[in-house]
């Protein structure tokens, strides 16, 4: 019988203008004087490392930050694709292998469920799974605090993995 292990995942990032958006891997906003993409030491990618950190603490390991430190300038403007690709090595050198990740972002603005199809291809192509086996969802702070006041954007994920 397989062992299964779950994990939970939580970030966020500021907005700043004239920078990218990355959202699951998929360019929502791109970098222009008038518009606000997320601020970070990689691309910001929140969900993503919603995600990495999941798969990281189901294993029992580190967060994201502790294997991929922004004092680090190899990481810096990296994409998030390229560190949950790394990530998901390091699940199967564990001898485990993702099962599915169910995911929350939380943001005032942009509209995001016409990405979603895309972020599941996405990421469904990094951590080999169906787009059955990744589900996102997002929902609108309704204008509470710095979430509200479009000032941040959060990602929650939740993870299963098993033995290979």
């Amino acid at each position: 019988m397989s062992e299964r292990r779950v994990g939970i995942g939580y970030d966020v990032h500021p907005l700043k203008w004239n920078r990218d958006m990355y959202l699951g891997g998929v360019k929502i906003v791109a970098r222009a004087p008038d518009k606000e993409g997320l601020d970070g030491h990689s691309d910001a990618d929140v969900l993503i490392h919603a995600i990495c950190d999941a798969l990281l603490g189901a294993m029992g390991e580190n967060d994201i930050g502790h294997h991929f430190p922004d004092s680090d300038e190899q990481y810096r403007d990296i994409r998030s694709t390229i560190l949950l690709q790394r990530v998901r090595g390091m699940v199967e050198a564990a001898g485990y292998r993702p099962v599915n990740v169910d995911c929350m972002i939380v943001a005032q603005e942009p509209r995001l469920s016409p990405y979603f199809s895309e972020m599941k291809k996405v990421l469904g192509d990094i951590l080999g799974l169906k787009a059955g086996g990744i589900g996102i969802k997002a929902t609108t702070p309704e204008g509470v605090d710095g979430l509200g006041a479009k000032r941040a954007i959060t990602a929650m994920a939740v993870c299963l993995i098993e033995t290979a």
